[in-house]
């Protein structure tokens, strides 16, 4: 059976609960499409993330990949279109405070995900969604720019970051995976 690849994020800063948490704990090990759902919770540490990230997609060897995260000044559901070479923002779970640190050698990295078309399923789905043209410089953006430097192009993977006050949280994400399987069929 084919695999996506399903992280979210533990809380972080002065968000005392995650809901991307919620969401990949309770879609781990459905199936949707004929893909099993394996999800999976990174912390919110800039070099913990992406080693676990690495791992999983090494262990797993997932057919799709979507990260999620929590976008708590964001008030739709934004599939992210770029990840950019860059680390910067508050100090992460473990205190880790970068400053314009690079990730790596590529200045960005474009998602893999059909963008498009996961927000035109959403707002048919009676959802506010809109591509965002940037996941940050925080933890969300570190992870983004490592799932796509590990994938580079061979499997759909991005992120996508979702409200906090969004309801049937779930069910989103849901048509985002069935929107992606949907188009690599």
């Amino acid at each position: 059976m084919k695999k996506v690849l399903l992280t979210g994020f533990e809380p972080f800063l002065s968000n005392k609960t995650n809901p991307t948490m919620a969401i990949v704990q309770a879609l781990n090990h459905t199936i949707i499409k004929e893909h099993i759902i394996i999800g999976e919770v990174l912390p919110v540490t800039f070099t913990g993330a992406r080693a676990k990230l690495r791992a999983l997609i090494e262990q797993e060897q997932p057919d799709i990949v979507i990260a999620l995260g929590l976008a708590s000044n964001r008030t739709t559901i934004t599939p992210e279109r770029v990840a950019i070479n860059c680390m910067d923002g508050a100090p992460d779970n473990e205190g880790y405070f970068p400053q314009n640190e690079p990730i790596g050698n590529t200045a960005a990295y474009f998602s893999t995900l059909p963008i498009y078309q996961i927000v035109d399923a959403l707002e048919q789905a009676g959802f506010k969604a809109k591509i965002s043209n940037t996941a940050g410089t925080y933890v969300c953006n570190a992870v983004m720019y490592e799932l796509l430097s590990i994938t580079n192009e061979q499997l759909p993977a991005g992120f996508i970051h979702i409200p906090p006050a969004l309801t049937n949280q779930q069910q989103a994400i849901e048509i985002c995976i069935a929107t992606t399987i949907g188009e690599i069929t």
